[in-house]
């Protein structure tokens, strides 16, 4: 891949892969503070954050940083009103790299916080997906993070099938059974 943008995912998933409960909430067992830490650094040296309408960072920082909210509700790219740094965008009406360009950016690294659609929209592109995962929390019948989880695959098959491929597990939280996986393209 050739392209300027470094893209990267972001995601905490329970033990059978869910980021949120069925209403889209994420849940008690997947709010961490190791892994809140390692999000807020790590958003910290992003160019761009871009999800659909119901993911967040909720940091100090977020409305600092600039933003794409992906939703099919524009034709192509939009300001937010009343919002500096933030943009409707539709991907289906135009392409991630004419609309970073619209937006004066040109080359960097772009973080995809979710949700379902969002983070499989760009499992070709990803160049590192950050997988933290709470290994002790189920949520039956939630949101997965991929949309082929719910065709019975798994969130490392899912990644697997799209090139990328995992580096060593570390602790995020011993104590609480949270990890952090990244996954890379080779």
């Amino acid at each position: 891949m050739n392209s300027p943008f470094h893209i990267c995912g972001y995601a905490i998933v329970s033990a059978d892969g869910m980021i949120a409960d069925a209403d889209g909430n994420m849940p008690d067992s997947l709010k961490n503070q190791a892994d809140h830490q390692f999000f807020s650094e790590a958003l910290d040296d992003v160019d761009l954050v871009a999800h659909g309408r119901h993911s967040h960072e909720g940091q100090p920082k977020s409305d600092l940083r600039r933003r794409f909210w992906i939703t099919r509700s524009v034709a192509t790219l939009k300001p937010r009103a009343g919002v500096e740094r933030q943009w409707d965008w539709n991907p289906r009406g135009l392409a991630l790299a004419d609309a970073c360009r619209a937006i004066g950016l040109t080359r960097g690294t772009i973080a995809i916080l979710g949700g379902p659609s969002a983070y499989s929209q760009f499992l070709p592109d990803y160049q590192a997906f950050y997988l933290s995962r709470a290994t002790r929390a189920r949520i039956p019948g939630g949101t997965p993070v991929f949309t082929a989880i719910s065709d019975g695959l798994t969130v490392e098959q899912v990644l697997r099938r799209n090139g990328l491929e995992p580096e060593p597990t570390s602790e995020l939280d011993g104590a609480n059974g949270v990890t952090l996986t990244r996954w890379a393209r080779r």
